[in-house]
């Protein structure tokens, strides 16, 4: 297996799902604005998204595929048993989760949303979207699951390119829903539940190939599923630090006016690279690391460590430069129209700048914590993970009255580089960090490259200064082409310097 290609490919679905979603809020922000139907919606459709950019994200492959791999390596008969009794427990425990919550929604609606409580019109209409929408949270898990099946046998495209049908499916509602008249803000509600059936059949489908399932309900749990159910939990947390991190700062900003709209916007736009730099390779090393441990390959281990940190740090750093250098004219040519107004641009692009200082400490945790999870160790992970979360509660809390809502992205990366050196240091204690001259070698060339690149986009920020100002019109044009145009002259750059050889990315 080859991580670039594989990576390329994970990555390049999972961006085109974050570019519709983009396209899906703008059109809800058209259509419904800041309407109370906006957030009835938004409010019913924050959980589920949560647990879907949590399980879409790596966290349950994290638990699954060291376990599953380990299970085939004994026989095809045991990896199938394996899976089926994860299955059917998964189904059950879904399916008791989700009629709790379809009886308790009002309870449930009250603790995700309490400012509601004083608007009865708002909070029934919650309460409704969300038993709607909710039934998403056991299709989603579900996919989740087949999509484990599928990495496990290195086959990344049709799970990166599932979560695609929900933005698709959610668009052609507002769509539908404007033309025929109907309440958009429901059938959104309707579309989510929708799309988790059609990705889960969709996942199914190409699933089958490699495993046929067969759901049994005789409630007789092997030692090696108790096994997994008990790493699932911290996995959930340790490959989930980001997103948790995300919620507690969006909570925290909540006490100060218009922060959490600058957070969200900012995490929209580090997210893409996110999602190619840490998620993308992570999710691609995983079941070859794993299936490397469970042989006893150390040779191997230490080369898909390498190569995929390697390969985290060639797409990070200079995504990080960027997002530093150029995150005004980021904003400003993705946001800075209409009622965005200028000083609303100014203090989203100092959140993604600040979030920007931490992308490539963002991406190094998700890789990092696949060196225990193949080793079928989630709860060092978890320690980790928890202590980062710990910190940025602290430093947030601590200094948020002196800095404001900056002071949420400035601990999210302080904390996140924390967590970093403290994983190196208990891989490398532990010696499970099998580095290579190579690799350091390899650094210092992303590094020259990603300068290079820093020094072409800071000219052509200055030479374009004036295309780039906010009252021009077509300002995100001449953004798209100016970082079209530097991101040619670093693949140029790390080309030249021999970083882009597919043979340096083979795992075998």
């Amino acid at each position: 297996m080859n991580l670039l290609s594989s990576a390329s490919i994970f990555g390049f679905f999972t961006l085109i799902s974050r570019i519709l979603g983009y396209l899906r809020d703008i059109l809800i922000a058209i259509f419904l604005g800041a309407s109370i139907f906006a957030d009835a919606f938004f409010v019913a459709f924050r959980l589920p998204n949560t647990f879907r950019r949590l399980f879409a994200e790596g966290t349950f492959n994290a638990a699954f595929i060291p376990s599953y791999n380990s299970s085939k390596l004994k026989s095809k008969h045991t990896g199938k048993t394996f899976a089926d009794d994860v299955l059917s427990l998964l189904v059950i425990t879904l399916l008791v989760i989700v009629s709790l919550a379809e009886i308790f929604t009002p309870f449930l609606v009250y603790l995700i949303a309490p400012g509601f409580i004083a608007e009865n019109i708002k909070f029934n209409l919650a309460v409704e979207f969300t038993r709607i929408t909710f039934p998403f949270l056991l299709f989603v898990s579900l996919s989740s699951f087949f999509s484990g099946i599928l990495n496990s046998n290195n086959k990344f495209a049709a799970a990166a390119a599932a979560p695609i049908i929900l933005n698709i499916i959610l668009i052609i509602s507002i769509l539908i829903s404007y033309f025929l008249d109907l309440n958009i803000a429901k059938q959104l509600s309707y579309g989510v539940t929708l799309a988790g059936i059609i990705q889960l059949l969709f996942l199914i489908y190409f699933t089958y190939k490699f495993y046929k399932p067969n759901l049994k309900f005789n409630f007789k749990i092997s030692s090696k599923v108790k096994f997994f159910f008990k790493r699932l939990l911290p996995s959930i947390f340790s490959s989930g630090v980001t997103q948790i991190n995300i919620l507690v700062g969006t909570i925290i900003a909540s006490f100060q006016s218009g922060a959490v709209s600058y957070l969200y916007y900012a995490d929209r736009v580090y997210q893409i690279n996110l999602v190619i730099a840490g998620i993308a390779v992570g999710t691609v090393s995983l079941p070859v690391l794993s299936k490397a441990f469970k042989s006893k390959n150390f040779s191997k281990v230490s080369n898909i460590q390498n190569k995929s940190i390697q390969l985290s740090l060639l797409l990070s750093i200079p995504a990080s430069m960027g997002l530093v250098i150029a995150a005004d004219e980021i904003i400003n040519g993705l946001f800075g129209y209409g009622s965005f107004t200028i000083e609303d641009v100014r203090l989203t692009s100092k959140a993604l700048m600040f979030f920007g200082l931490g992308v490539v400490a963002f991406a190094l945790v998700k890789v990092l914590s696949n060196f225990f999870f193949a080793r079928d160790n989630t709860i060092t992970p978890f320690y980790i993970s928890s202590f980062i979360v710990f910190l940025n509660v602290i430093i947030s809390l601590v200094l948020f009255n002196q800095i404001g809502f900056l002071i949420i992205p400035i601990a999210t990366s302080i904390s996140t580089w924390v967590g970093v050196l403290i994983f190196l240091y208990c891989l490398q204690k532990r010696r499970h960090l099998l580095l290579q001259n190579k690799l350091f070698n390899n650094f210092f060339k992303i590094i020259i490259s990603s300068l290079i690149m820093a020094y072409a986009l800071i000219v052509l920020l200055d030479k374009f200064s004036s295309y780039l100002d906010y009252s021009y019109t077509y300002k995100s044009v001449y953004l798209l082409i100016i970082v079209g145009f530097v991101g040619i002259v670093y693949l140029i750059s790390c080309y030249l310097l021999g970083l882009l050889k597919i043979k340096n990315y083979k795992t075998n």
